[in-house]
């Protein structure tokens, strides 16, 4: 009795078997096909995220760069020169506007908006706010640049040794040369500040009297001769 009993079962299962892989060679490609779909969205959306990321902070250097120039023709005809679309190019505009020869109540009053939106990407606040200080100077408190410029030159913000280089400025126009030359100096040794920023920090540190760090980068400013 058992041997017929175990024939059917065997049987049972073997049909059932057969069913399933009928059903997977039928139906199997959508569950290939959601997982493909799955992990390809993840790969895209971080692959389109870092791209973003990577061409906001291209932009936004190519802005600080451009508005670095010293005349005013230079620093538009720069900025204009600057690929830029969407939002980028209402930003390009806003910096534009700013310029030291516009309205200055109305340039600040451009930059604000632009901080206050937090729709903006972070990269874009941050360099408007790094423009506003520039842009105020001498207007703005200093306690309120300090605060301002502190906010964008923690770790990881995209123009932290910019800001951080401010904020040295900051030292010098509190009459604290000193703490001022110790700032510049640690720019300088820096390894993700630029080179035209290290360059600037090694003139502004002999100009203070200061000594250029032996061990500063070779693209920057040689140490001052002896004597």
């Amino acid at each position: 009795m058992s041997n017929p009993d175990s024939f059917i079962d065997e049987v049972t299962e073997e049909v059932r078997r057969d069913r399933l892989f009928a059903m997977f060679r039928k139906y199997g490609w959508i569950g290939v096909l959601a997982v493909v779909a799955i992990v390809g969205g993840a790969a895209y959306t971080e692959w389109s995220k870092a791209r973003s990321e990577a061409r906001a902070q291209a932009f936004g250097d190519a802005v600080l760069d451009a508005v670095d120039l010293g005349a005013p023709e230079d620093r538009a005809a720069a900025l204009a020169a600057i690929p830029a679309d969407g939002g980028q190019a209402a930003l390009k505009e806003l910096m534009l506007a700013t310029d030291a020869g516009a309205d200055k109540a109305a340039a600040l009053a451009a930059l604000d908006a632009v901080i206050a939106d937090s729709a903006q990407p972070e990269v874009y606040r941050d360099l408007a706010t790094l423009r506003r200080v520039m842009v105020a100077g001498a207007d703005q408190p200093l306690a309120d640049r300090r605060a301002a410029l502190e906010a964008i030159s923690a770790p990881g913000r995209a123009f932290r040794t910019l800001a951080q280089e401010q904020l040295a400025y900051l030292l010098i126009e509190d009459g604290k040369k000193d703490e001022a030359i110790a700032a510049l100096t640690a720019l300088m040794q820096d390894q993700e500040a630029p080179a035209g920023l290290r360059n600037r920090a090694g003139q502004m540190i002999t100009a203070l009297g200061g000594k250029v760090p032996e061990a500063a980068p070779a693209d920057a400013v040689p140490a001052a001769s002896e004597g």
